[in-house]
């Protein structure tokens, strides 16, 4: 690809990130309406696929916190990353998060202004700027670009902190199902995805959590991805914390290298009803 073909392949992976939902997620939803014996909360699941069938048809966002561009790029052994590629990458974010178009909410201003918010709004919505891209080698013969798109809400009801794992995965579990009960209860916007991180360290464990949302399928969790789906369901929160069976539609669990010590560092983001918001393409 030249140019401004990546530019535009890019700004148009970010819409439909944004835009869309996937197959296997639409199918989760239409399983979860199976399982909830709540009238209230399964009106809410209806309500939640018609709008992802309107944003898809009209190319327009799922949610009004249209979200925080996150950039994971999978670079095969052939493959060349340059400084100029990602100049580019970042330049289609840009064009996309003005077609979508996202909300304007990129802060202007110095560290201090950007903190307390003082130096005010742009108006640009492709002055929202990426957060650092995650780079990760592949040995498919592909550079493939994968754009998430994070809202507020899971990532202030989300956590990454340390678990004593008494050498047994179910204290690792209980304090995860635990961590994603209260989170989920306070969110509001559900059913939710859970996706879980398990690393070495908060930056390892919040790269992972993020990894998960890229790799995890909902009609193939594994064991222990179920389990904790199937035990925060039984909190009965439900759809909107309206009380139901269904809390969680998926669980997206990845576990990476493990240091010699007594503790696991977890990051879990209980992402909203309309996440993970995520569209690929290869460049």
């Amino acid at each position: 690809m030249n140019k401004e073909q990546i530019i535009e392949a890019v700004a148009d992976t970010l819409v439909r990130a944004g835009s869309t939902f996937s197959q296997d997620k639409i199918l989760a939803y239409r399983r979860a309406m199976e399982q909830e014996g709540s009238e209230q909360a399964h009106w809410v699941m209806e309500q939640i696929l018609q709008n992802a069938e309107a944003a898809e048809k009209n190319r327009s966002p799922l949610c009004d916190d249209t979200g925080i561009p996150h950039l994971l790029l999978d670079v095969g052994p052939d493959r060349a990353l340059t400084g100029e590629l990602l100049a580019d990458i970042q330049e289609g974010v840009a064009v996309g998060l003005r077609r979508l178009p996202g909300r304007p909410m990129g802060i202007m201003g110095g560290d201090l202004q950007r903190i307390d918010q003082s130096g005010g709004l742009s108006p640009d919505s492709g002055a929202v700027l990426s957060a650092p891209l995650q780079v990760r080698r592949t040995e498919e013969d592909v550079l493939r670009l994968h754009i998430l798109m994070q809202g507020g809400g899971p990532a202030i009801r989300g956590r990454t902190y340390r678990v004593y794992h008494k050498h047994s995965v179910s204290a690792v579990v209980d304090e995860i199902v635990k961590w994603a009960t209260e989170g989920v209860g306070m969110l509001g916007c559900s059913p939710c995805t859970l996706a879980i991180g398990i690393g070495r360290s908060q930056y390892e464990a919040a790269s992972l959590m993020e990894q998960a949302q890229v790799d995890g399928r909902y009609d193939a969790p594994s064991q222990l991805e179920r389990e904790i789906t199937e035990r925060v369901n039984r909190s009965n929160i439900g759809a909107l914390g309206l009380h139901g069976d269904v809390s969680v539609i998926g669980t997206f669990l990845k576990v990476g290298p493990q240091r010699a010590s007594g503790v696991r560092v977890v990051c879990l983001r209980p992402c909203c009803c309309f996440e993970p918001r995520l569209a690929s393409v290869e460049l």
